[in-house]
């Protein structure tokens, strides 16, 4: 990752000029203002290496490059710094192939083949060569999703204010009307369309770095159901209500400290939020809602590694809807629940795992493809021990949903596959307090 010169004896070195090497979309400037250091800047000789690469694994949590790796030169107390990265592919379209289930152990419980997604998503990063992104989704089968996104990290001259701007319109045949026994109970029109959504979001975000972010986002919703959802639930809405609109005001602050953000073995990540809802014309209740997520990630030694952590959820209104009264089962879940949806407004979930490195191979070189963006694949395998605990307050709609309010449990062993472009797969087999147990299989680190 590094190259070392000779010559750095005296204690205190000034950085003379910092140069990138194989950025040929990626902007110098982009890059230089997720450096810690500039040049005419003074660092001590002692401190220089681990300076160095603590800024390249900031330029490399960019996720805009495969590797990045640095060199320098001394000369009589000055020196050259130098950052190689081999940038990715940032233009690609991503098929959709998708189970129109929470997950794809909920479709499994079903094997129903009506209910899959089908389309592709258009993503151009490093649009510009400014770390942008911009998104377009068509999706099309069981649910029907049309969505752009424009994310922009610089915005200011100071290059520290960002923006992001995202509109999605989604259409389902079909719609999750209640809970009993923790379980979703679908309602599917042949011919209407049972849930319409419409929504417009737009944020600023205060760049630290791409360690250190806050920002405030403001979002329109249009939401619409159909009588018959009306008549299955009243309370989907509230007061039998088949339609609403409202505008939610978000602030949120990041401090991620990780030493990879796909698959981190050391650092910390911290997210705190909160956001208030404002309902138009009569059509609900306002309702505000706290989270925060803390995990703390240590190297116990060269294979083995230690993550624990927690986040909670408090969501405080007068009234509830049942369409607001989500807490475990999708984003947030205790493994050995994939199956199970538990409701409510307030949760708090811990988790611990031990992870064992099984594999690690820097590069699969594919001599049967030329670009250099796609023919070196890193491949990581790892084997983890986890143990995770949950709670749910539930005090609307806890009536014949025996999980909520009650302590779950859940542990087991997985094998975890980390490639390239950040891709993550887990193959987990669990048990829960409740007896049950699975062979899951989920994407995505788990906390």
């Amino acid at each position: 990752m590094a190259t070392r010169a000779q010559g750095c004896e005296a204690p205190q070195l000034v950085i003379a000029d910092v140069k990138m090497a194989g950025n040929e979309v990626t902007r110098k400037q982009v890059m230089l203002q997720e450096l810690t250091f500039a040049t005419g800047d003074t660092v001590r000789s002692d401190e220089l290496d681990q300076l160095l690469e603590q800024n390249r694994k900031r330029l490399f949590n960019l996720r805009l490059f495969h590797h990045v790796n640095y060199a320098y030169t001394c000369n009589e107390g000055f020196i050259e710094v130098q950052y190689q990265v081999q940038e990715r592919f940032y233009l690609y379209p991503v098929l959709i192939f998708d189970f129109a289930d929470r997950n794809f152990n909920a479709w499994l419980e079903k094997k129903d083949w009506s209910r899959i997604d089908y389309g592709a998503t258009l993503v151009r990063r490093n649009f510009r060569g400014r770390n942008e992104d911009v998104r377009v989704r068509v999706q099309r089968g069981f649910n029907k999703r049309l969505e752009f996104s424009y994310r922009m990290p610089y915005i200011s001259r100071k290059h520290n204010i960002g923006a992001e701007v995202s509109v999605a319109d989604y259409r389902s045949r079909t719609i999750s009307y209640t809970n009993r026994n923790n379980r979703q109970y679908f309602y599917e029109e042949e011919e209407g369309l049972p849930i319409q959504r419409t929504s417009l979001s737009v944020g600023l975000i205060h760049r630290r770095s791409v360690q250190r972010q806050e920002g405030v986002r403001l979002s329109y919703l249009q939401e619409g159901i159909s009588d018959s959802v009306v008549h299955l639930n009243p309370e989907y809405y509230h007061n039998a209500l088949d339609e609403r609109q409202y505008l939610r005001l978000e602030l949120f602050k990041v401090v991620n400290l990780r030493n990879n953000f796909a698959y981190p073995l050391s650092g910390s990540y911290f997210e705190a939020g909160v956001a208030q809802s404002f309902f138009l014309k009569h059509s609900g209740t306002p309702f505000t809602t706290l989270r925060t997520k803390y995990a703390n990630y240590s190297k116990l030694s060269e294979k083995y590694g230690y993550m624990v952590g927690a986040e909670g959820q408090l969501r405080l209104s007068k009234e509830y809807a049942f369409a607001d009264n989500l807490a475990l089962g999708f984003r947030s879940l205790v493994r050995g629940y994939e199956l199970y949806v538990v409701g409510g407004q307030h949760y708090g979930v811990f988790k611990q795992g031990l992870t064992r490195e099984l594999l690690h191979i820097k590069s699969i070189t594919l001599n049967f493809i030329q670009n250099p963006k796609f023919n070196n694949i890193p491949l990581s395998v790892y084997l983890n021990a986890f143990t995770d605990a949950g709670y749910v307050v539930d005090n609307v709609f806890q009536e014949r949903n025996p999980l909520t309010n009650r302590l779950l449990l859940g542990g087991g062993l997985g094998v975890h596959l980390v490639t390239f472009y950040d891709i993550v797969l887990r193959l987990e087999y669990t048990v829960n307090r409740e007896g049950g147990r699975g062979v899951y299989f989920s994407t995505g680190f788990p906390f």
